[in-house]
């Protein structure tokens, strides 16, 4: 007898946990249908668009909601890039309210990654290491948060491809990066590294960093549509923040500094954001069944 399906996933997951040998357990601690390629919009104009002020919350909204609807049940959550992850998605609220939500870290292996974990005692349990080839156990989470990730690691996309195979259908993958078609991935890009370590000390205080600044096509909106649109994602929300969209901290002369750039780009590049909030939803298996 097979199971197949969503069923399936959950039987498998507690019949074989050595598929999971090399994923970090689970720690119980605080932690719009996508457009074609061609039709994705280009750079967005200069101009602030409507900033609400909840956008902050805009993933642990929908963790929220992901779990109100499975009451009774286990809901597994995989942070990606777990020490730039900000927030727990509302993680501690849910679980004070009766929720079983498990948490697993992982992380890609860089000087800056090694020292904030060092530093942080909450992600004494992140596995970290390659991306690429870190054994994820497929259709085993059914949320998958990639904070501030795909912007500092190689091979982004595949390493997207293994993150979105690890959901189960009807799961929700929570993007959040910075834009490399945004003035600020730019300046990013393009700084001295000392400029760089200012910036990031300005945001984020006490915290080791900057990462390394990569930024493959990937990470910006039109390489996310074109991703969503191959991959049968669809698009649920999206939000900015920074730049004209504001919600973040901005050190002297950044702002001006983006919007600068984005003249004498006439356009390829804005200042209208500079990270991108995306909630995308992994497709139910309409063929799933039992055998």
């Amino acid at each position: 007898m097979t199971l197949v399906g969503n069923q399936a996933d959950r039987q498998g997951a507690a019949a074989t946990p050595a598929r999971a040998a090399a994923v970090p357990e689970p720690q119980r601690q605080e932690p719009a249908p996508a457009t074609a390629p061609d039709a994705a919009p280009a750079p967005v104009a200069d101009s602030p668009p409507a900033h609400d002020p909840t956008d902050a919350d805009l993933f642990a909204r929908y963790t929220r909601d992901y779990v109100s609807g499975r009451e009774g049940q286990q809901i597994t959550v995989l942070q990606a890039g777990c020490t730039t992850a900000d927030g727990d998605l509302g993680i501690g609220t849910l679980r004070a309210a009766g929720a079983d939500v498990a948490v697993s870290l992982i992380d890609d292996d860089q000087p800056a990654t090694r020292t904030a974990l060092s530093t942080d005692e909450s992600m004494a349990g992140c596995v970290h290491g390659d991306l690429r080839t870190l054994p994820l156990p497929p259709r085993s989470h059914d949320i998958v948060l990639c904070a501030l990730l795909l912007q500092r690691i190689h091979n982004a996309e595949l390493v997207l491809d293994r993150l979105v195979a690890t959901l189960r259908p009807g799961g929700l993958l929570l993007l959040r990066f910075s834009d490399r078609d945004s003035a600020a991935g730019f300046l990013d890009r393009v700084l001295p590294a000392a400029a760089r370590r200012a910036v990031w000390r300005k945001r984020r205080p006490g915290q080791p960093g900057p990462y390394e600044a990569v930024y493959e096509r990937l990470s910006s909106a039109r390489g996310i549509q074109a991703y969503a649109l191959m991959r049968e994602l669809v698009i649920a929300e999206r939000r900015a923040l920074g730049g004209l969209a504001g919600g973040m901290a901005e050190p002297y002369g950044l702002l001006a500094g983006q919007k600068l750039i984005a003249w004498l780009s006439r356009g390829r590049l804005t200042a209208a954001h500079e990270e991108l909030l995306y909630v995308l939803r992994k497709p139910e298996d309409r063929f799933a069944r039992v055998l």
